[in-house]
């Protein structure tokens, strides 16, 4: 994802449209969809609604990725999603502890290496 770094902002229209949009877009929504629909993350139809793209669905998804790792690296046990939990298992970044999960070290290095590039 070349030079496609999302602000909180950006984050945030994404997850709105992500719910549905009743009726005209947010002030954040209209803030970002010029750049959101250019790096292909929403779609904008000819009737003028938005609507997200897989690509947008994986960013957000990814994101939850992310704040579940650091949850978990400041607090194990903390309640993670059952997707996030099952997708982050599955590339053994997180483990079952006894009241829910906690990190691993490859999971601990994977975030070392998210928060080193986010900089």
């Amino acid at each position: 994802m070349k030079n496609e770094k999302l602000s909180t902002d950006e984050y945030n229209a994404l997850e709105e449209v992500r719910r549905g949009i009743k009726g005209k877009p947010s002030a954040c929504v209209g803030r970002n969809s010029k750049r959101l629909s250019g790096i292909k993350f929403i779609s904008i139809s000819r009737d003028g609604r938005i609507a997200l793209t897989d690509k947008g669905k994986e960013a957000l998804f990814l994101r939850r990725c992310i704040l579940a790792l650091r949850s978990l690296a400041d607090a194990p046990g903390t309640p993670i999603d059952a997707d996030v939990a099952a997708f982050l298992g599955k590339k053994s970044h997180i483990a079952a502890i006894e009241g829910g999960f906690e990190i691993t070290p490859k999971g601990r290095e994977s975030l070392a290496d998210i928060e080193s590039h986010s900089l």
